[in-house]
């Protein structure tokens, strides 16, 4: 009567192959961690915040399956005695809160300031811009 006492340790290929699955999973577990980390950075993340003013020279709702609200402002660095922008830049932006848009159409042609929002990229449904407009009000 000789019980059977030998347990069968694992062998080197079973260790390797353990091993190899622990990696893979950390792996991917830091691989989705970062991936996660970099969207937020790059499309989420409030790069700055500020304020522009300028003419409102070009405000439209264009795109093919997301219509998005996308303006354009000359900023002036010299101001002349007429409405005339002088070594002027352009500003281009998209609006994020629809309930603006009037606002925006009836503005048109005027030296406006608006409050925008940078993120570090722009998303295809809030618009071509990084730039984001949250309000706009009258220059005087």
């Amino acid at each position: 009567m000789n019980p059977d006492t030998s347990i069968e340790r694992p062998s080197r290929w079973d260790r390797v192959k353990k091993r190899t699955r622990r990696f893979f999973r950390w792996f991917l577990t830091l691989s989705v961690i970062f991936l996660g980390a970099f969207i937020y950075w790059k499309y989420f993340y409030t790069y700055s915040e500020g304020y522009r003013a300028g003419l409102l020279q070009k405000f439209s709702n264009k795109g093919t399956f997301f219509k998005t609200y996308e303006g354009e402002i000359i900023l002036s660095s010299v101001s002349s005695t007429s409405n005339v922008a002088i070594a002027s830049e352009k500003f281009f932006f998209s609006v994020i809160n629809k309930e603006l848009v009037t606002q925006f159409d009836t503005l048109q042609g005027e030296n406006v300031i608006v409050h925008y929002i940078q993120k570090n990229g722009a998303v295809f449904w809030r618009g071509d811009s990084k730039y984001l407009v949250d309000s706009i009000k009258l220059r005087r």
